[in-house]
């Protein structure tokens, strides 16, 4: 029970600040919240350590808890990437995600093609595989399912475990653009065909066209995306002294 009470605040909370129902500099008291929240000071003493490791909120003695600017939050967390991606800033938030997939993921899978251990390799080309069947039969779950491992398994195979550590931002982008109703039933065949070309590409160590293949998946993505983001403004974080 605390543990579910502690991810409700969590999420409110987290919820609020990133749609800017409780804007930058606004000040919060923790009994206020227990008040408002119908949960015990631990619950949220708990709550705002996990938002300030975020970077959502501050603490200061006889002030309160301090909700910090967008500048301040950490864009790589899949909370806030999930949290944004439900908030009217959805459109600036996957062309951020896009255009960090578009610089990683060709650079991956030229990697990959260098370095993959063999049976990721092979499990590469049948996750490629099944993901044509399930997007040729309208298996909405199922494809979002085997994109993730596709794209995961892509990054785990570059053997660079900064690029590895991008699995669960591009698994909260992925789940994100089905969950919000961005993906079609039935993925595009030239989509489908890329990644097939992309996971034999690997496998047969050619990292010439591992890498081409990768950037017409991102190019199209892109271009597909780019109505959601294009009234929407760029954030710009400041460079510290």
């Amino acid at each position: 029970m605390t543990s579910s009470l502690h991810h409700r605040a969590i999420e409110n909370l987290g919820t609020r600040i990133v749609t800017g129902e409780l804007p930058a500099g606004h000040v919060m008291l923790a009994e206020q919240l227990e008040d408002e929240l119908k949960v015990s000071r631990s619950v949220i003493r708990e709550a705002v350590r996990v938002l300030q490791s975020l970077g959502l909120v501050e603490t200061t003695k006889r002030v309160g808890i301090r909700v910090m600017p967008a500048s301040h939050w950490n864009p790589f967390d899949p909370q806030v990437i999930r949290w944004r991606l439900a908030s009217d800033a959805r459109g600036a938030q996957l062309r951020s995600l896009a255009e960090l997939r578009a610089a990683v993921e060709p650079a991956a899978a030229e990697l990959a093609a260098q370095n993959a251990p063999a049976a990721l390799r092979m499990e590469l080309v049948d996750v490629a595989r099944a993901m044509r069947e399930a997007g040729n039969n309208g298996e909405v779950a199922r494809f979002l399912e085997l994109d993730i491992r596709f794209h995961s398994l892509l990054l785990s195979g570059s053997g660079n475990e900064m690029f590895a550590n991008l699995m669960g931002q591009v698994a909260e982008t992925l789940t994100g653009r089905t969950v919000h109703g961005l993906m079609p039933d039935h993925p595009h065949q030239a989509a489908l065909q890329w990644h097939e070309d992309m996971a034999e590409a690997i496998a047969r160590g050619d990292a010439a066209s591992a890498r081409d293949a990768s950037d017409r998946i991102m190019r199209r993505t892109m271009s597909q995306m780019a109505d959601t983001w294009t009234e929407q403004p760029r954030v710009f974080i400041p460079v510290r002294q």
